[in-house]
């Protein structure tokens, strides 16, 4: 009996206590089929083998689908909020069907512009993980007999880099809310996560529907830029592609990290790739005016649409002030997302001047009305740049940001890539 002394780790009692956790042993089983059934040729990432190890991630801590009456109420949120938005905002409304998605669903819908915004790195990655678990230190004769071999090698680093977008991913997708968490438009469809909302939700003593209506305003206001200002996905998405070319692999200290790394153990795998360690900005002057670009991109933006969602509210949830304090403090501080994301595209996605860029906003709406404040969406070359957050009050003054008779010809660089380029010079 397992009871005795001296009996506790008894094998014989337990046969398969050597294994561990079952749970965790399963898992670890269903990732590793994940990466060996990979096909060739699909790229330095197999996309769809991150999703199945996204997805078994989520549904690993529980993922439940989406019930009729959750879907309901996020659905009559957004077109409420989306219905309030009409007086406080120009812009003609994004909000087309929208849906409430599982954490799966999230994953399924994003999948597409993680993509875009992970390859940079992943090639890298994949890369310079063919090279360091091949020897690239052989000599050229024997590097060209392991030809095979070495192809081999960088699919493998192609499985490995997916193992950790996967894990990322699923760890993301248990901390959103929406589709615009992260202030990058990831779909072109409004929606909310009944999951993400209940975990934002912990801790707060405020009515449940005022929560949600809440948050279906940030997601509508979201969405009307990302509709129906032309050039604002491209230049978002732009700026961290930009930023990206500049990350460069450590190759020593992954070489350190892979070195005798069992590859059939996923928990291994992604203790090895996580964290920023390993991706390394160079630092030109060109990835430096990209990211003062983001920054300032995703402040505007953020400044935005809490100057909206709060002016919809106003008079109509009592708790608007309090859920925006909350959001703030969420978007300004970061945690595991912005992690995750940091580990995924190599760069902090942080709006770290919200409260400047609202007040900016503030400012302009005082000064220029709503048509006045939102007419400024309608070219890059009219928004306010990141000197002009120091100063809103200077910026509503100054008559050259309303110089349009210059922007005529199809000039489409922004006030900060030209910057970036005449630094170059």
């Amino acid at each position: 009996m397992t009871d005795l002394p001296g009996r506790e780790n008894d094998p014989n009692e337990n046969p398969f206590a050597m294994f561990g956790d079952p749970e965790q042993m399963a898992q670890a089983m269903r990732q590793f089929a994940d990466m060996l059934s990979a096909p060739q040729g699909s790229g330095p990432v197999n996309w769809d083998m991150a999703k199945n190890i996204a997805r078994h991630a989520v549904v690993a801590e529980g993922d439940p689908s989406v019930m009729e009456g959750e879907r309901r109420q996020i659905v009559e949120a957004l077109r409420l909020a989306d219905l309030w938005l009409n007086e406080a905002t120009t812009l003609p409304s994004g909000v087309g069907a929208p849906e409430a998605w599982s954490r799966s669903e999230w994953i399924e819908n994003t999948i597409p512009v993680w993509r875009t915004l992970c390859e940079p790195i992943a090639a890298r990655m994949v890369e310079t993980m063919g090279g360091a678990l091949g020897g690239s230190g052989l000599p050229p004769e024997a590097q060209q007999m392991a030809g095979p071999l070495m192809g081999m090698l960088k699919q493998m680093g192609g499985m490995m880099v997916g193992q950790q977008i996967g894990q990322a991913l699923g760890s993301l997708a248990r901390e959103v809310i929406g589709t615009t968490d992260i202030g990058l438009p990831l779909s072109d469809r409004a929606a909310l996560l009944p999951g993400g909302i209940a975990s934002f939700s912990q801790g707060l003593e405020l009515p449940a529907d005022e929560i949600r209506l809440y948050l279906a305003l940030r997601e509508a206001a979201h969405h009307r830029l990302f509709q129906h200002v032309p050039w604002l996905r491209a230049h978002l998405l732009g700026a961290v592609e930009e930023y990206a070319r500049g990350i460069t692999v450590d190759t020593s200290a992954l070489e350190e990290q892979i070195r005798g790394l069992d590859v059939s153990n996923p928990q291994a795998i992604q203790e090895a790739l996580s964290g920023g360690g390993l991706l390394k900005p160079e630092e030109t002057e060109r990835q430096k005016a990209a990211l003062a670009r983001l920054e300032t991109a995703l402040a505007l933006v953020e400044g935005w649409v809490a100057t909206v969602a709060g002016h919809a509210a106003e008079g109509k949830l009592p708790s608007a002030g309090a859920l925006a304090e909350t959001v703030r403090r969420r978007r300004a501080t970061g945690g595991p997302a912005e992690l995750t994301f940091g580990t995924l595209v190599g760069l902090e996605l942080r709006p770290r001047r919200l409260r400047e860029a609202a007040a900016l906003w503030e400012a302009v709406r005082e000064a220029r009305g709503v048509d006045g404040r939102d007419a400024m969406w309608s070219h890059p070359d009219l928004m306010p740049s990141a000197d002009d957050l120091d100063d809103p009050e200077a910026f509503v003054r100054g008559e050259s940001a309303w110089d349009i008779s210059q922007l005529e010809g199809g000039q489409g660089e922004t006030k900060d890539e030209e910057k970036g380029e005449d630094d170059q010079k």
